[in-house]
């Protein structure tokens, strides 16, 4: 009996473990068009107002375990030229909460255009995984667990840059530094690590100068270890006049991404719901994301 609960909980173990991995392959949605300081640090700071961003995501159906992501970032210009911000980033999936904070660093090098910058961010900060032993069915005092959570925290850090202008934006991000370049024995996740993210968006703005209607595609490109490169396109329509704003992001890890928001100027709420478009989605209902900026 105790061999046979010592074998299911690590098999609920590496199953969420798996599951950690797919997060890199669907990131936030908030990330490409309301958020972008989410995945590259060069882009903290860009506006002379204090950002709060808060984001939660998870799976569409309720069941013991459900996948959830919970955000939180602050950023802002304290001095011309220098960005600052904060990220709290907490993932729940299965027995595993994995616990992330980090402080980035920004400067931005103004170009011969008065709104061209060349950015460049980096962040520092711990990473944290835990198995909360009130959650187990079975024998909590497993080894298998115990090994698991005598890993210590570490440090990790993301390196960025970036070009901005007003209607332009292009950025690189070497995200995960420790697990990039430092090998380790503690080292949880090896598969499905994201190594590297290209991000690049253009507003098109229509109705003349008051922008009333902008569009605005986006591409990306994703290196993650363990999985073919990824490559994303999507669409924000911005209809200025009223505040909506309508999203779809296509990813070729067969996802997709649906959303929309209202923005007030002070604040701006979005809704996305993201779908799969390949052979899981037939057991999976999808995941719902729901976002709020607020410039102070």
């Amino acid at each position: 009996m105790i061999i046979r609960c010592r074998v299911i909980l690590l098999t609920v173990i590496l199953t969420a473990c798996a599951m950690a991995g797919k997060a890199q392959l669907y990131p936030l949605e908030s990330m490409y068009f309301q958020n972008q300081y989410l995945y590259n640090p060069a882009l903290a700071g860009m506006e002379d107002k204090f950002d709060l961003n808060f984001g939660y995501r998870q799976q569409w159906s309720n069941f013991p375990g459900t996948p959830k992501t919970g955000t939180l970032t602050a950023d802002f210009q304290p001095a011309d030229k220098v960005g600052l911000g904060v990220i709290f980033d907490q993932d729940q999936y299965g027995l595993i909460k994995q616990t992330m904070v980090k402080a980035s660093y920004a400067y931005h090098v103004p170009l011969n255009g008065t709104d061209e910058h060349l950015n460049f961010g980096m962040s520092l900060g711990m990473n944290n995984s835990r198995i909360n032993y009130n959650d187990i069915v079975g024998d909590p005092t497993d080894q298998e667990v115990a090994q698991y959570n005598q890993a210590k925290p570490y440090v990790d850090g993301d390196l960025g840059i970036a070009y901005t202008s007003d209607n332009l934006s292009i950025g690189g991000t070497l995200p995960n530094l420790r697990e990039t370049f430092f090998k380790t024995s503690d080292q949880r996740f090896d598969s499905d690590q994201l190594l590297f993210i290209a991000l690049a968006t253009y507003k098109i703005p229509f109705t003349g100068s008051d922008r009333d209607f902008v569009v605005e595609p986006l591409a990306a490109y994703r290196v993650v270890r363990g999985y073919t490169d990824i490559f994303d396109v999507g669409v924000n329509l911005d209809i200025k006049s009223t505040g909506v704003y309508l999203q779809g992001v296509y990813q070729t890890s067969h996802s997709m991404n649906v959303g929309f928001g209202y923005d007030a100027g002070t604040y701006a709420l979005t809704f996305a719901y993201n779908y799969e478009t390949g052979e899981i989605a037939t057991y999976t209902n999808g995941a719902f994301e729901v976002g709020l900026k607020l410039r102070l």
